[in-house]
């Protein structure tokens, strides 16, 4: 039989996993190539040959989707595989249509032909849209856990931005392990939080081998999901958030619609943040898609270190990166944190912003007066140092989830903004888990 020529669409995660699952050992397919998007500097790289396997002995170039159409018509490709998330239902389909224009299949791999299964009682935490509060929840969960005297461990969604072939297995116990493994900001977001309160976290690109080591070390796995993405597990406990501050996205994203209807505990998180007639909606909404799942509410409560040195001051505000470019969302935490606190105005920084992180503001035009906090390489981190020492402020505002002065210093004041869970009357979410341990047991 002839092997189907296909290409992964990607953003350096979902579309290796389903390489690995799907393709890697399979003679019938030959995967002539991964594209990728949503992030920078991840394409014009190799997929290297000991992680595609014994098919792939020279590996797989990764490329920009922009040359997408190109490469179905010059390897004749047959099939293409859409593996990122993220994404509005129309722009979706408007990439399915140049697909299927140019002469072959679009094709969306469900969750059943790439969900691992672990041997541990498996909860997953995944939302509609990122910037919903995922690394909240899964914070407080690893709480919950611990109080109950269970030892978790997280595994992340991918973020494999830097040398693939070194980026196989990454664990995380201590703060010199994202050092040790370069992290980018963006990794750093989601590692240092939990790292912090003392939770070990896997992550890397193969989750087959990542989960037996996770097994070995954890008697619950907590699977923190990235973006909108489903679980690379499969687990006892799906738990979905949606945001009530955008109203409409939980069927509007694709595959975050996917976890709404697969998901056996909605969280409506920032319920504190939003109007309470537009909250009741959302979950009469919620409970119309999915009448099976539990719908419960969470405040996301925000804390200021020092909102005395904001008070009258010309503010820059930094927000967590991906909330604000690909998430969406104009402005964050660090924005209403700084009104909130009598910020006598937030500088909008685009008139200093340099390289790639002006190049952003063109990319996201939907940014308001805020600075994302980009640093997928050095030389990014080193453009977001410049950009924060180039804005005429009194006081920088800093919500992203990791401490900035870790990566370098600025001569100006630093107030950090931090969010977390505060469950509502009755702790819903504490009761959650707490029949989840019930019912699950002990696996392993």
């Amino acid at each position: 039989m002839k092997e189907e020529r296909v290409i992964i669409m990607g953003a350096a995660g979902r579309d290796f996993h389903n390489f690995n699952t799907v393709f890697r050992n399979n003679p019938a397919y030959r995967v002539v190539a991964f594209t990728a998007a949503q992030i920078p500097f991840i394409a014009e790289r190799r997929y290297p040959p000991p992680l595609a396997g014994r098919l792939y002995p020279e590996g797989i170039p990764i490329h920009p989707e922009s040359s997408l159409l190109e490469l179905v018509r010059r390897h004749r490709v047959s099939k293409v595989v859409f593996a990122y998330s993220d994404i509005a239902h129309s722009e979706l389909m408007h990439k399915a249509s140049s697909v299927l224009a140019a002469g072959a299949d679009f094709w969306l791999i469900g969750p059943d032909a790439t969900m691992l299964a672990s041997s541990r009682p498996v909860i997953s935490v995944c939302a509609v849209r990122t910037g919903c509060g995922k690394s909240q929840v899964t914070r407080h969960i690893c709480g919950l856990l611990a109080d109950a005297g269970i030892r978790p461990v997280v595994v992340r969604h991918p973020m494999p931005y830097g040398d693939l072939a070194a980026q196989v297995v990454e664990r995380f116990a201590g703060f010199d392990d994202l050092s040790l493994h370069h992290c980018t900001i963006e990794e750093r977001e989601e590692f240092e939080p939990l790292v912090d309160r003392g939770t070990v976290v896997y992550a890397g690109i193969d989750y087959e081998r990542i989960l037996r080591e996770a097994e070995r070390e954890g008697e619950v796995i907590v699977w923190d999901g990235g973006n909108n993405d489903f679980p690379f597990f499969r687990s006892d406990l799906e738990i979905v958030l949606v945001d009530p501050l955008r109203p409409g996205h939980e069927t509007a994203y694709f595959p975050g619609e996917v976890n709404l209807r697969r998901a056996g505990l909605v969280v409506v998180n920032k319920a504190n943040a939003a109007a309470p007639a537009v909250v009741a909606r959302m979950e009469e909404e919620v409970r119309r898609i999915n009448p099976k799942a539990e719908v419960i509410r969470t405040f996301s409560r925000v804390t200021v270190s020092d909102p005395g040195a904001i008070a009258g001051k010309r503010v820059l505000v930094i927000e967590d990166g991906p909330t604000v470019t690909h998430g969406g969302m104009p402005t964050g935490a660090g924005y209403a944190a700084a009104l909130d606190s009598g910020a006598a105005e937030v500088l909008d920084p685009r008139p200093w912003a340099v390289g790639s992180i002006a190049g952003a503001f063109g990319e996201y035009p939907h940014l308001g007066p805020v600075l994302p906090a980009m640093g997928y390489s050095p030389g990014q981190v080193d453009e977001l140092r410049r950009t924060i020492e180039a804005v005429p402020c009194e006081t920088v505002v800093s919500a992203t989830p990791i401490s900035l002065e870790r990566l370098f210093r600025t001569q100006k004041p630093l107030v950090r903004v931090t969010y977390e869970i505060e469950e509502l009357p009755g702790a819903p979410l504490r009761r959650a888990i707490g029949r989840f341990l019930e019912n699950a047991g002990r696996k392993g």
